[in-house]
């Protein structure tokens, strides 16, 4: 059966850009409906781009503003709290607004609050540089999804898919190679300049693709603050929750205890407020259809997996091999720039062959990347690292885009803005959840792997005698006495119990990323199937 609204859908969830509103009819010129999607894509671009590019960068930035690492990590929290908070009223604001001028003008504010990030002039002034950046850029993220719905034809849309797909998995996966190399090579505050071009070309591209039209200011009398406000308060509570829990040991912590029981309250409300509202401001009723709840929980995994990967690497690279920024860069760089050569022919293959079929196709390749490094030692580095890398290149654009297709398949026009907003909302909740979840991880596993390796460690054991020895020869060959000799060999050996403890939890980390995205391919074949990225009809 295909999914159609009803009237009365039409009453509660009004179209948020019709004729004359922001939307570009097929009657019109094809070139300029492709501009305003290219301009839109390079904001969305910008937007994911800017939660990773500061990652490699943040040593460098917090010795400028004199903070701890522990407080830097709020330069990437900030970001991404505001950021999630904002995707889910993009849509609604954008009707109220106008989509040219809300999107034009969330533009400008990115620019700005880009070029003062780089003015900071300590870590209190970057936090709220950085939460008025997120604010703006993540207005982009949902936009550039929702005008592939709403100027391309049928026809057209696996191509947009696939250029979407590349602003969500290509720009995480570059964006600690640019980080590194911009700080290494220009200072920290390129990577907030990097913005402008790209910025300028998407003001251009916006002004003259889209149509201006009307504010409608009554509809903020007439607004459901409720639901806002306790999603606003929700969301963001749980972003700190799952970003600062392990930092503080979770529950142990007063604070975290207290955002977990106000997330979980005020998302709650939330939830049943939207439900029964007449005219909520995001529907999300929409879960409840097939393909779309389906590949909601797929794109939350998706994110899990991807942020979860985008974390683990690095981490693994600085920990054990002692790569610096620039080297994890071009490391990770792997598993993006293929893709560049990938996301066209995934939005090709999406017209030739069931979605379902590409999607666990691209799964497994996901999965199989993650599963290969689960297998790493401690002599795992940059040559080892290339074919996983390349792998899960192919898997991601051979997920994104045909779970982009699924998802949206029989989705009505006036509830694409939900749709969207629901669909990006998801995914990066799931990279916060899989962050969290694998930091945690990390510290137990390790923890563990170096108990029971301290424990068949034994001074009586000849193969530790042996290693022991082998320390203390060399150190005696650099000119150490033998009573320090054998200090320092048993300091050695206890580095190297903790090495192979890290190697093991990193490689257990990883495990789980392959067993969370690879469980997707049952809920990808529970799917409607679809063709040409429309619903089959049923």
């Amino acid at each position: 059966m295909t999914n159609r609204a009803t009237a009365n859908d039409r009453t509660l969830f009004p179209l948020p850009f019709g004729r004359g509103e922001g939307f570009v009819s097929p009657a019109k010129p094809a070139l300029r409906r492709w501009v305003a999607l290219w301009g839109a894509m390079l904001g969305a671009f910008m937007a994911v781009l800017d939660i990773q590019i500061t990652n490699s960068s943040l040593p460098d930035i917090l010795g400028s503003l004199g903070a701890t690492l522990d407080e830097g990590s709020w330069v990437s929290t900030s970001y991404l709290v505001a950021e999630i908070i904002v995707i889910p009223l993009t849509v609604w604001l954008a009707h109220v607004f106008g989509t040219r001028r809300y999107l034009l003008a969330n533009t400008v504010l990115f620019l700005v609050f880009s070029i003062a990030c780089a003015f900071a002039w300590n870590l209190g002034s970057m936090i709220v540089f950085r939460v008025l950046q997120g604010f703006a850029g993540g207005v982009l993220i949902p936009m550039a999804f929702t005008l592939v719905l709403k100027l391309l034809p049928p026809a057209e849309r696996p191509l947009g898919y696939g250029l979407f797909g590349m602003t969500a998995t290509f720009a995480p996966a570059i964006g600690p190679t640019i980080g590194g190399w911009l700080t290494d090579n220009y200072g920290w505050p390129a990577i907030f300049y990097l913005n402008l071009i790209p910025g300028v070309l998407m003001l251009a591209a916006i002004a003259g693709g889209l149509d201006d039209e009307p504010r409608k200011l009554s509809l903020l009398r007439r607004g459901d603050w409720w639901g806002i406000g306790t999603m606003a308060v929700g969301l963001g509570s749980l972003i700190v929750f799952l970003e600062e829990g392990n930092r503080n040991d979770w529950f142990n912590s007063r604070t975290i205890s207290t955002l977990g029981i106000t997330a979980a309250i005020c998302l709650t409300t939330c939830v049943v407020i939207e439900l029964k509202r007449r005219e909520p401001f995001i529907n999300l009723r929409l879960l409840g259809q097939r393909n779309f709840g389906l590949g909601a929980v797929v794109s939350l995994a998706f994110g899990f997996a991807m942020y979860g990967a985008t974390f683990l690497l690095p981490m693994y690279l600085a920990q054990v091999q002692g790569y610096n920024a620039q080297q994890i860069g071009w490391t990770i760089m792997w598993s993006g720039a293929p893709q560049l050569l990938m996301m066209p022919v995934a939005a090709a293959l999406l017209k030739k062959f069931d979605a379902r079929v590409l999607l666990t196709i691209g799964l497994g390749f996901f999965g199989a990347s993650c599963f290969m490094n689960s297998a790493l030692t401690n002599l795992t580095a940059y040559d080892q690292l290339k074919l996983a890398q390349l792998i899960r290149a192919i898997g991601m654009p051979l997920t994104i885009v045909p779970l982009t297709a699924l998802a949206t398949s029989g989705i009505a026009p006036e509830q694409s803005g939900s749709a969207s907003a629901l669909f990006n909302m998801l995914r990066n909740l799931g990279g916060s959840i899989g962050i969290a979840l694998l930091a945690t991880q990390l510290d137990l596993r390790a923890k563990l792997h170096s108990v029971r390796l301290g424990e068949s460690v034994s001074l009586f054991s000849p193969a530790t005698q042996e290693r022991l020895d082998g320390f203390a020869r060399h150190f005696i060959s650099l000119g150490t006495d033998a009573v320090t000799a054998g200090q320092r060999s048993l300091a050695a050996l206890a580095t190297t119990v903790r090495r192979e403890a890290f190697v093991m939890s990193y490689g257990d980390g990883f495990f789980i990323v392959g067993v969370v995205i690879s469980a997707m391919v049952l809920l990808a074949w529970l799917c409607r199937p679809v063709k040409d990225g429309l619903a089959a009809v049923h």
